[in-house]
């Protein structure tokens, strides 16, 4: 019987394990750890939304300066 090879060129991810695979793993663990970290803090923090009530007519209003972007604005 001979020894079975511990490594196959035809399937790169069966062997022993080295130092480039080893780093590798490293830094996916790495930033599995950073994007966990950052998903609780995603989820507790609530979009800012304006709860006052504009005034009625406190719309849109064509100003001078409004006025001179459209004058600006023109082909």
């Amino acid at each position: 019987m001979s020894p079975k090879p511990t490594h196959s060129p035809a399937d790169p991810d069966a062997g022993p394990l080295t130092r480039r695979r080893l780093f590798a793993g490293a830094g996916v663990a790495g930033a599995a750890v950073a994007v966990a970290s950052m998903l609780p803090a995603a989820k507790t923090q609530a979009p800012a939304v304006a709860s006052a009530e504009p005034a009625a007519g406190a719309g849109y209003r064509l100003t001078e300066h409004v006025r001179r972007y459209y004058q600006t604005a023109r082909i």
